[in-house]
């Protein structure tokens, strides 16, 4: 065989080797690249889903913090509904900001804390004794308690 057919042969397996060489490097490069892209989505997937469970969690905050806010409302206009009715020194702004804050409770709060802020109310309307009264406060705050996620303490 002469010189340029040993040449011929082998820039012909050199160029078969080659292909061969890039097509098995090639199809590992995009297996790899494909393996990056599922787990860049699932490193994606695992920051939206902390991303929403934090922003679900400071708007579960924000609310109970708005309903405790609307509760300490309504207790303290209850609490000087009571003592104008105790003491007969209330002012023309006690009913209508107890009325107020009842209607806040009941827009804001589950329908046991707002059942209870409805009989504290009519325990006042119905001028009940101090012991009735202290007991519907109780009702209402254990009520609001619960629905706050605090339970008893």
């Amino acid at each position: 065989m002469s010189d340029w057919g040993v040449a011929l042969i082998a820039a012909g397996s050199a160029i078969a080797g080659s292909v061969v060489t890039g097509w098995y490097g090639r199809s590992a490069g995009i297996r790899q690249a494909e393996a990056a892209r599922h787990s860049g989505d699932r490193q994606a997937d695992a920051l939206l889903t902390s991303v929403r469970m934090t922003l679900g969690a400071d708007e579960e905050r924000a609310a109970r913090e708005a309903r405790r806010d609307t509760y300490a409302e309504f207790l303290a206009a209850a609490e000087s509904a009571v003592v104008a009715e105790r003491t007969g020194l209330g002012t023309a702004e006690d009913e209508p900001h107890l009325y107020r804050a009842l209607s806040a409770v009941t827009l804001e709060a589950p329908p046991t804390v707002s059942d209870a802020a409805r009989h504290v109310v009519d325990a006042l309307r119905r001028h009940d004794t101090q012991d009735d009264l202290r007991r519907a406060k109780e009702t209402f705050i254990g009520a609001a308690r619960e629905d706050l996620g605090r339970g008893d303490g």
